[in-house]
């Protein structure tokens, strides 16, 4: 994967958070979301306090307010199961704008609400400062096991490969004069999914055999050798560190 390679998600910049190793921002976003979900839910005013600090990073990275807004989108499912825990769950029932609902499921659904929002808003600020060839040397440096970060790193750049060939064979259809527009045409679209599918494992197989001609034997050589020092490791740690804080205090209170 080439060091130009980038995603959606990512927004370009030198702030001090784009600067970080990926591999203390991955371990500072896991340990920070830890500590949101070991977090009571009776603690609300924990939850505002952890969403000022993702506030604070959003700002240090100068990543938008509405850049990570949009991209909360994601977690819509989630926002739909939460609606429907108040009048799913039992127990004690309460008004709210003359509809009864669950005490208990209201606490549900503000927990799978709350917590599932800032996960997904740390992840979108991790994606937003950290490229995806940083990601997985990160990952690399953090010992994750180098099988899993080769079939991470080859999906993603067959992602790609699979998307163009995927265009491809749409603009090949509409230059024909194919629209898709009911049922009935249901079978050239299947048959494109199984030519799509052929293509690909042909392709593949040309790539695996051109790795294995140029010495691959099951192994990624490692080009960059990312180091962090004593500084940026505490820089990434005070994230979940005040988070940490945050929580034992709620546990207290």
């Amino acid at each position: 994967m080439g060091a130009g390679h980038s995603h959606k998600l990512y927004r370009h910049g030198h702030s001090p958070v784009h600067r970080l190793p990926p591999h203390c921002k991955l371990a500072a976003v896991f340990c920070f979301v830890v500590v949101v979900v070991s977090t009571p839910r009776e603690a609300v005013w924990a939850f505002g306090l952890y969403a000022a600090l993702l506030g604070a990073v959003a700002a240090a990275a100068r990543v938008p307010a509405g850049f990570v807004l949009r991209r909360l989108v994601i977690e819509v499912p989630f926002v739909a199961f939460a609606f429907l825990m108040p009048f799913v769950v039992p127990g004690h029932q309460t008004e709210v704008l003359g509809v009864s609902v669950s005490v208990p499921g209201l606490w549900d659904a503000f927990n799978v609400l709350a917590k599932g929002t800032l996960g997904v808003a740390a992840s979108v600020l991790l994606a937003a400062t950290t490229e995806l060839r940083a990601l997985l040397l990160g990952l690399q440096r953090l010992k994750l096991p180098p099988l899993l970060v080769q079939i991470a790193s080859f999906m993603i750049r067959y992602g790609d490969v699979i998307t163009d060939e995927m265009r491809r064979m749409s603009v090949a259809r509409r230059s024909r004069g194919f629209e898709a527009r009911g049922v009935r045409h249901w079978g050239v679209l299947a048959k494109s999914a199984g030519a799509l599918f052929i293509r690909s494992y042909e392709r593949g197989e040309r790539v695996h055999l051109a790795m294995v001609s140029r010495g691959y034997a099951g192994t990624m050589p490692v080009i960059d050798q990312v180091t962090a020092s004593r500084a940026q490791w505490s820089a990434a740690a005070a994230l979940p560190l005040t988070a940490l804080a945050v929580c034992l205090l709620g546990w207290t209170l």
